[in-house]
């Protein structure tokens, strides 16, 4: 299934869920944030959060510093 992820095509491989596409990027389990159409999804809804093809994510990782 084919999705836009940060303005990117991206291709999910298995699965159909954030979740399964967190796990495919290989993105570590703290510090991530997800956006569907614009519209944060609480990681509690990741597993159950099912994508459909040409869906757009932005996906925000957390960054230190000052």
């Amino acid at each position: 299934m084919k999705l836009i992820v940060n303005n990117k095509e991206t291709e999910l491989l298995q699965g159909n869920t954030i979740a399964d596409l967190m796990k495919q990027l290989a993105l570590p389990a703290q510090g991530i944030a997800v956006a569907l159409h614009n519209r944060m999804i609480p990681r509690t809804q990741w597993e159950n959060h099912l994508l459909k093809e040409g869906d757009s994510l932005i996906i925000i990782k957390a960054a230190c510093g000052g």
